[in-house]
């Protein structure tokens, strides 16, 4: 299991449009993917889950993933959300 924590920059925060594409991309690999904040934890593999964590610009997320390739799949999630400006 490897985590990290990320900070949301997006001025309007992970809202449906960006947590579609994250959605995407986590779906791509086979390790389990988990975003949590506030002790809520939300599978990233579903954007209703994602939805659900209400992260909005300045919200601090750990990603957490656990799997056979969860160090990459670490990386992506932390760049992706870490990058994303609309």
């Amino acid at each position: 299991m490897v985590e990290q924590n990320v900070t949301i920059i997006n001025k309007t925060g992970l809202h449906a449009r960006p947590a579609n594409g994250l959605v995407s991309l986590v779906k791509k690999y086979g390790s389990r993917i988990s975003l949590i904040r506030d002790n809520k934890t939300a599978n990233a593999k579903s954007i209703i889950n994602v939805l659900t964590l209400d992260l909005n610009q300045g919200a601090q997320v750990l990603v957490r993933a656990e799997g056979e390739d969860e160090q990459e799949a670490l990386e992506a999630v932390v760049t992706y959300l870490a990058e994303l400006a609309e």
